[in-house]
C-alpha cells in the first residue's frame, strides 16, 4: 500500500489516520510513514500503546461472542478499521457460517484492504460512510443485502466514539440507531477514558489533535451516558480486561490502565 498509484483517490497522506496507526499497533502492514511518525510519539508517552490495542481487540471477540451465544446472527461492524486477524466476520463464521456481517468505516485505506479480503465472501461486506450517515448506512444495498432489521443485530462500535467529539452528538446518534434496532439486538461499545491515568490520555488527546481524527475522552458517567437507551448485560461498564474475561490472566493486574471502558448493551 504504499506505492501512491495503488492508493484510494480519497488517502490522506499529510495526516496520520488513528485506523491506519491502530493497524501499526497490531502490527499490520496498512500503515504510512506519517501513521508510524505518530505511534511512535504515543508510544513514548504510553509506552504499552500496543498492549492496549491488543486487549481491546480482545474485548471485540469477548463481545461478538457473547452475542452469538444468544443467538444473534447479524453483525453491523462501524468503525471497524483495517482488517487483521480475528476479523469479526471469522469469529461469526467460524461458529456460524450463515451469519452475515456489514463492516464500516470512513477510511478509505480501510475500506479498500476489506474488500480485498472479503472477496468471494458473500456473507460479509463493506461500505465507507460515517457513524453519523445512518440512512446512507442502513439503506445502502450492502445492508439491504445482508441485514434484516425485522431480526435482531449486533451493532459494534469498538474504539470509535473518543473519535466522535461532543459537537457531533453522539448520543443522540447512538439513540437513533437504538430506535432502528430490533427488540433483541445489542449494542458492543469501548471507549478511552481519563478516569484513573489522566497523564496518558491527556498524551494522546495531544498527539492526536493533528491527526485526521482527534480524541476526545469521557468519564464512566459520560459513556455511561452514550448507552442510556440500553440495559446493560453484566458486569456493566467496566475496564476492557474485566469484561468477562476468559482467564484470570486477562483481567490484567491493574485493569484501569487498559484505559478503555467496555460494555455491552441490551435492547429489550
Amino acid at each position: 500500500m504504499s506505492e501512491p498509484n495503488r492508493l484510494p483517490a480519497d488517502v490522506d497522506l499529510e495526516k496520520a489516520s488513528a485506523a491506519r496507526c491502530y493497524d501499526y499497533y497490531l502490527g499490520g502492514s496498512h500503515n504510512f510513514e506519517v501513521d508510524r511518525e505518530l505511534a511512535h510519539k504515543v508510544e513514548a508517552k504510553v509506552p504499552h500503546m500496543k498492549q492496549l490495542a491488543q486487549d481491546n481487540r480482545a474485548f471485540l471477540r469477548r463481545a461478538v461472542r457473547y452475542c452469538l451465544d444468544r443467538g444473534i446472527r447479524q453483525f453491523l461492524d462501524i468503525g471497524s478499521g483495517i482488517p487483521t486477524v480475528g476479523n469479526v466476520h471469522e469469529i461469526v463464521q467460524e461458529v456460524a457460517p450463515d451469519a452475515r456481517v456489514l463492516y464500516v468505516d470512513n477510511e478509505p485505506v480501510a475500506v479498500a484492504h476489506s474488500r480485498t479480503i472479503l472477496e468471494g465472501n458473500e456473507q460479509a461486506g463493506v461500505i465507507q460512510a460515517d457513524l453519523q450517515d445512518i440512512d446512507g448506512i442502513l439503506g445502502s444495498e450492502e445492508a439491504g443485502r445482508l441485514l434484516d432489521p425485522e431480526e435482531p443485530i449486533a451493532v459494534m462500535m469498538i474504539a470509535l466514539l473518543h473519535f466522535v467529539p461532543d459537537s457531533a452528538q453522539p448520543r443522540e446518534v447512538i439513540r437513533e440507531y437504538h430506535e432502528r434496532m430490533a427488540p433483541g439486538s445489542f449494542l458492543g461499545l469501548s471507549h478511552v477514558t481519563p478516569d484513573d491515568h489522566p497523564e496518558y490520555t491527556r498524551s494522546l488527546v495531544e498527539l492526536y489533535a493533528e491527526s485526521s481524527n482527534p480524541g476526545t475522552v469521557r468519564s464512566h458517567a459520560e459513556v455511561e451516558k452514550l448507552l442510556g437507551d440500553f440495559e446493560l448485560v453484566e458486569p456493566g461498564l467496566v475496564y476492557v480486561p474485566e469484561w468477562r474475561p476468559d482467564t484470570e490472566e486477562d483481567r490484567w493486574q491493574d485493569p484501569a490502565s487498559s484505559l478503555v471502558y467496555g460494555a455491552v448493551g441490551y435492547k429489550v
